[in-house]
């Protein structure tokens, strides 16, 4: 299917690897010319390199941590119009809500929340001005089933979901589309991370708790970076007008609700 955005323009934040990554390569097969960010500056152009071999795209690398002003002023500087935003940044730590100081919480609230925000602020007249704008917020599934030791996490990214589910369809009309991402386990340095901590506090091994994970999935496995791309692209594509603040989950089945 030729998803209509061929010589559009996209900013990808948190591009560096993981699922950022996968939305990036996603968008620039379909010959999206895509500006990427994250924090290290190697890995970052790594991954520019890796994604101009493999798509021939224009690919420029702004390394930069998209959750401070000047961070996102460099992004936006690089690409002042996209027709596309994908949100990313990582998550918070996770642990134990009483060790969290005001501190922590603004951070999060920073990283998961505002700093989507203040980007969708900055690019959205003009996504609306030429009558098309693609916006995708990567989230998690926690947003719809809640991890306890990502406290943090969950509520900033719920706090997000919120703000989204109403600007959505004030600028629907205007072929702009606001949605949500919402990963579960996918194999990412983020999800071993969080292997690492659960099995020390379970008393197992990561590779002992990768299993049990998958093996409790109804799909049996962790999800690839590639198929998460392949879904953010679809929705920023000129085929996904009508998908309209909308949170997409991603996860093998883990979510056992009817709706």
């Amino acid at each position: 299917m030729d998803l209509g955005i061929k010589g559009k323009t996209a900013l990808v934040c948190a591009a560096s690897k993981g699922l950022g990554k996968g939305c990036a390569m996603s968008l620039a097969r379909e010959g999206v010319n895509v500006v990427i960010t994250a924090r290290g500056k190697d890995a970052l152009e790594a991954t520019a390199e890796d994604i101009r071999k493999a798509t021939a795209a224009k690919v420029i690398a702004v390394a930069g941590d998209i959750t401070t002003p000047e961070g996102r002023a460099q992004a936006l500087e690089a690409c002042p119009q996209p027709d596309i935003l994908v949100n990313n940044a990582g998550g918070p730590p996770p642990g134990d809500f009483r060790n969290w100081s005001r501190d922590d919480w603004i951070k999060a609230l920073d990283g998961n929340m505002l700093t989507p925000i203040e980007l969708i602020k900055s690019v959205i007249d003009g996504m609306i001005e030429r009558r098309f704008g693609r916006i995708v917020n990567i989230t998690s599934g926690a947003v719809k089933m809640p991890i306890p030791e990502l406290g943090m996490s969950n509520g900033a990214r719920t706090g997000l979901t919120g703000f989204v589910a109403g600007l959505s369809r004030s600028v629907a009309k205007h072929n702009v589309t606001i949605n949500n991402l919402l990963p579960g386990p996918f194999d990412t340095d983020r999800l071993r991370s969080n292997m690492a901590f659960n099995a020390k506090k379970a008393g197992k091994t990561p590779e002992e708790l990768a299993k049990s994970r998958m093996e409790a999935n109804p799909a049996n496995r962790f999800g690839t970076v590639e198929e998460f791309g392949d879904a953010c692209a679809f929705l920023c594509s000129a085929h996904a007008g009508y998908i309209v603040g909308q949170n997409l989950l991603l996860d093998g089945g883990a979510f056992p609700g009817t709706f």
